[in-house]
């Protein structure tokens, strides 16, 4: 495998397990927030209908071709080996084109209206208490395509 770039990215490996304890979401907005709201965490938990219905884990696939890249106009996020992307906030200006760009709704706004966009650092799969996020190591973009169809 030599000449080939490996990476991580995260992975959601049982979504039937999310409690919704929301866990994973306060591990996120307090390491890169600095904050107890969940509404700065790059991961979201919400119901899929109901009280008595399963959660749902939306958060980054790392595409092999982000949309969201392609339609930001001031370059503020790039691609990452592995898939996905990584973001410069100094560069987003908020123009939330990277929102409508995101086949899954993956990507929102904080406070100051710049972009959240999961970093698939792995600090919240520490946190969830059933196994349902995990990282993994994935070859680099151009050598592996099944990066966002997982």
């Amino acid at each position: 495998m030599w000449g080939v770039s490996i990476s991580s990215r995260l992975k959601i490996i049982n979504q039937a397990r999310c409690i919704g304890c929301y866990s994973c979401m306060m591990a996120c907005a307090r390491t890169y927030y600095k904050t107890v709201s969940i509404k700065n965490s790059a991961i979201v938990i919400r119901t899929s209908g109901g009280i008595e219905n399963a959660f749902v884990c939306i958060v980054c696939r790392a595409c092999t071709d982000p949309p969201c890249a392609e339609v930001c106009p001031r370059n503020a996020l790039s691609k990452r080996k592995g898939g996905g992307v990584a973001l410069n906030k100094e560069l987003c200006d908020g123009c939330e084109k990277c929102m409508s760009a995101c086949i899954i709704g993956a990507i929102h706004m904080d406070g100051e209206q710049k972009a959240i966009v999961c970093r698939h650092c792995g600090v919240c799969t520490g946190f969830c208490p059933h196994e349902v996020l995990e990282m993994i190591k994935v070859e680099d973009a151009g050598k592996q395509n099944s990066a966002a169809s997982s």
